[in-house]
């Protein structure tokens, strides 16, 4: 059964075509085979959150638009899980807020670079960053630290979806502002983030680009009463809190 062929009365059908993307990314080289266990652990801590957008999250979602609208060189980073599972949506958000795009990958060649760059401007992206790979992030061994000078190593704030710890703690330690999108509050991705959003990227995604565009007309002051009234520890204690008192009771789990 492909994407295409999921019935979309069928109550797993969100999860099933996202399955479907991640399998399609591995089988076009785009998406790396340890992607597919990353898409299963993050699909069980949205089980117990609901399979829906918290509160917290939506906060979290407006308070990074506003960060993005703010910065003066925003860039979207874009794994292989990121370019298989919301590639449009990807590009909208990063066309909303005036940000580049740029594909950094945990598990590095320079062939998954150009795949996942040519998914992207197939899906609308006029300019993708991460061919060059003329900066680097310190403290970073091999190709992970491999960034473009122009994008990542330039940029002020810099989105970081499904990135992996180390990553962002060496990105932290730059000075970047880190906006982080992951299913798991206790990871060390979003604890390190400034602005941690515990939601699934699908959701995520064209949430923070509703945002940028409902506050497109905001001054530079109200931009920062939205950034200044979110709360970090807030968002990542709501999340636990409705993982720990979740269930797995939502319809038909397979």
């Amino acid at each position: 059964m492909t994407e295409t062929e999921v019935p979309e009365d069928h109550p797993r059908y969100a999860s099933l075509v996202t399955r479907h993307r991640i399998e399609a990314g591995v089988e076009t080289g785009i998406t790396s085979k340890q992607g597919l266990i990353a898409q299963g652990r993050g699909e069980a801590f949205d089980y117990l959150l609901g399979e829906r957008t918290l509160p917290s999250a939506d906060r979290a979602a407006r308070a990074a638009a506003a960060t993005l609208l703010a910065a003066d060189r925003p860039v979207v980073s874009v794994n292989g899980n990121v370019a298989a599972l919301a590639p449009a949506e990807t590009v909208n958000l990063a066309d909303a807020v005036d940000a580049d795009l740029e594909v950094n990958l945990f598990n590095h060649t320079d062939e998954r670079v150009r795949r996942i760059a040519d998914h992207l401007r197939e899906h609308g992206a006029d300019e993708v960053k991460g061919l060059a790979g003329d900066g680097e992030i310190p403290g970073l061994e091999h190709a992970r630290g491999v960034v473009d000078a122009d994008g990542i190593e330039a940029a002020d704030v810099v989105v970081v979806p499904l990135e992996d710890g180390d990553r962002a703690a060496a990105l932290d330690a730059m000075g970047k502002t880190e906006i982080v999108i992951d299913l798991n509050p206790g990871s060390r991705s979003p604890q390190t983030a400034d602005v941690p959003i515990i939601d699934n990227l699908i959701r995520a995604v064209p949430n923070i680009a509703a945002h940028a565009r409902d506050l497109a007309g905001a001054s530079p002051e109200e931009l920062r009463a939205v950034v200044d009234a979110f709360d970090a520890d807030e968002a990542l204690g709501a999340a636990e809190a409705a993982i720990r008192g979740g269930s797995f009771a939502t319809p038909d789990n397979s």
